[in-house]
C-alpha cells in the first residue's frame, strides 16, 4: 500500500505539524480545561448539581456537533478555495458561515430550550435534578451560542493557517471563565453567589470577550466581505452540504451516543452519573492534543488536496497517526498511576472520587486507539470522503462503544462498563485504521488512473 510504504524527512514534517498544532493544543488545553474547572468548581456545590450539570452534558454536545459539523465544510472550502487562489472566493465563504451558522445555532438553542422538560426526562433527570436543570440551561444555551459563534471566527482563521490566534483567545477565554467562576458561583464577600447557573453567566462573559476580540481581527484582516453572497451560497450549497450534511451526522453521533450512555448509567445511581459526568470532563481535556490535530489537519490537508499534493499528505497523516499513538498512551499510563489523587482534586464526595478512579483507571489508555478514530474521521472530512467518515463515527459508537458499554455494565456493573467502554475504543481505532487504509488505496489507485490516461 502507498500509505504504508511512503518514508518521509519527518524532521521538517514534523516542525510544521508542531508549529500548527501547538498553539491550538494551548487553545484546546485552556478551553477544555475550563469547562473540567467548571466541573470541579459545581462538584463543591454537592453531588446534586453535579448530577444535573451531567445531565446537560448530551445536549450541550449536539450544540457542538452541529457547529463543528458546519466549521469543518466550511474550513474545507476555504482552505481549497485559497490551495487554487481562490482568495475572493474564500472572503465570501467566510461571510457566508458567520451568518448561516449563527442562525442555525441559535435556532437548535431555542428548540433545545422548549423541550428541555420532555428532552431532561427522557434522559433520567428526576425533579430534583430538573429543578437545578430549569435554573442553569436557558443561561447555558446563551454561552453555547457566543461559543458558536467563536469557533466559526475561529475557522475562518484555521483555514487561512494561522492556528495562533484562535489558540490564544482560546487561552484568554479560559482565563476570564476561571476568574470569573468562583465569583459567579460562590460569591465574594457580601454579595452571594448563583449556584449552578453562576457557571454558565461566565462562560457567557468569557465567549462574549473572545469573540468581540475575534471579530475585530476579521475585520482587520479583510477576511469577510457582503459583495457577491447570493451567488456565492448558490454556487457553494451543493458542496457546503456534501461536506457538512455528512460531518455533521458524523459530529451528531456523539450527542446521540452520550445520551443513550447518560440514561444507562442513570439507571445505576446519582452518584454515578455524576462521576460519568466529570469522567466525560477529564476525557475532552486528556484529549487535547488529538483534539488540536482535529482542528490544524483538516485546513493544512484541505490546502494539499486544492493543490493536488498527494504525497505530502500521506506523510503528514502517517506522522500525525504516530504522534496521537505516542502521545495517549503516554499519557493514560500517567493518568492511571495518578488516578486516586485526580479523582481527589476534581470530585468532592468521597464515593464520586472512588468511582472516578475506576473510570480513569480502565478509559485513559483507551484514547491511544479512540484518537486514530477521530483524526482518520477528520482527515476523511478534509480529504473528499465525508461519506466514508460519516460510516466510521457510526460505527465506532453504534457497532464497538455502546454496544460494548451495555453488555459490559450486565456483566459486571460499574467496572463491567468502564472495560466494556475501553473495548469499544480498541475496536474503533482498529477499524478506523483499516478504512484509513481503504481511503488512501482509493486515492492512489484514482491518482494512478488519472496519471495513465
Amino acid at each position: 500500500m502507498a500509505y504504508a510504504s511512503q518514508t518521509t524527512a519527518a524532521g521538517p514534517l514534523g516542525k510544521q505539524l508542531w508549529q500548527q498544532t501547538w498553539p491550538m493544543a494551548i487553545g484546546a488545553l485552556s478551553l477544555l480545561g475550563f469547562q473540567l474547572v467548571d466541573s470541579a468548581f459545581i462538584a463543591r456545590l454537592g453531588t446534586a448539581p453535579l448530577a444535573a450539570q451531567s445531565f446537560t452534558f448530551p445536549l450541550s454536545f449536539l450544540i457542538i456537533g452541529t457547529q463543528v459539523g458546519i466549521g469543518i465544510a466550511i474550513a474545507a472550502l476555504i482552505s481549497r478555495a485559497l490551495g487554487a487562489g481562490e482568495t475572493a472566493r474564500a472572503r465570501r465563504l467566510s461571510s457566508l458561515v458567520m451568518m448561516v451558522g449563527s442562525t442555525l445555532i441559535g435556532v437548535l438553542a431555542l428548540g433545545l430550550w422548549v423541550g428541555q422538560q420532555p428532552l431532561f426526562t427522557a434522559l433520567g433527570a428526576d425533579q430534583s435534578a430538573f429543578d437545578y436543570i430549569a435554573r442553569y440551561w436557558p443561561v447555558q444555551l446563551l454561552a453555547a451560542w457566543f461559543g458558536a459563534l467563536a469557533y466559526f471566527s475561529y475557522s475562518v482563521f484555521r483555514a487561512h493557517g494561522n492556528t495562533r490566534l484562535p489558540g490564544n483567545m482560546m487561552l484568554v477565554t479560559s482565563l476570564v471563565n476561571l476568574a470569573l467562576d468562583p465569583l459567579l458561583i460562590f460569591g465574594a464577600g457580601p454579595v452571594g453567589g448563583l449556584g449552578l447557573p453562576g457557571a454558565a453567566w461566565a462562560s457567557v462573559i468569557a465567549f462574549g470577550v473572545g469573540l468581540g476580540i475575534t471579530a475585530r481581527q476579521l475585520g482587520r484582516h479583510r477576511w469577510l466581505t457582503r459583495r457577491g453572497l447570493g451567488a456565492e451560497a448558490r454556487y457553494s450549497a451543493g458542496p457546503f452540504a456534501g461536506i457538512a450534511g455528512p460531518a455533521m451526522i458524523s459530529q451528531l453521533m456523539p450527542p446521540l451516543s452520550a445520551m443513550l450512555a447518560i440514561a444507562v448509567v442513570s439507571s445505576l445511581g446519582e452518584t454515578l452519573v455524576a462521576a460519568w459526568g466529570l469522567g466525560s470532563r477529564l476525557e475532552t481535556l486528556s484529549l487535547m492534543a488529538i483534539l488540536a490535530m482535529t482542528m490544524s489537519l483538516p485546513p493544512w490537508l484541505g490546502r494539499c488536496y486544492g493543490a493536488g499534493d498527494w504525497d505530502q499528505i500521506r506523510r503528514l497523516l502517517r506522522l500525525a497517526l504516530q504522534v496521537a499513538v505516542l502521545w495517549q498512551l503516554a499519557l493514560g499510563l500517567v493518568m492511571v498511576l495518578a488516578s486516586r489523587w485526580v479523582a481527589l482534586v476534581l470530585a468532592g464526595e468521597p464515593e464520586v472520587q472512588h468511582e472516578l478512579a475506576l473510570l480513569i483507571r480502565f478509559l485513559l489508555p483507551s484514547y491511544a486507539a479512540l484518537g486514530v478514530c477521530m483524526l482518520v474521521v477528520s482527515a476523511g472530512n478534509a480529504l473528499g470522503f465525508p461519506l466514508w467518515s460519516m460510516v466510521m463515527s457510526g460505527v465506532r459508537l453504534f457497532v464497538c462503544y455502546l454496544p460494548c458499554l451495555w453488555v459490559g455494565m450486565q456483566l459486571g456493573g460499574w467496572t463491567g462498563l468502564a472495560a466494556g467502554a475501553a473495548l469499544g475504543n480498541l475496536l474503533a481505532g482498529l477499524t478506523a485504521w483499516r478504512l484509513l487504509r481503504r481511503m488512501v488505496g482509493a486515492r492512489s489507485s484514482r491518482d494512478a488512473s488519472a496519471d495513465n490516461a
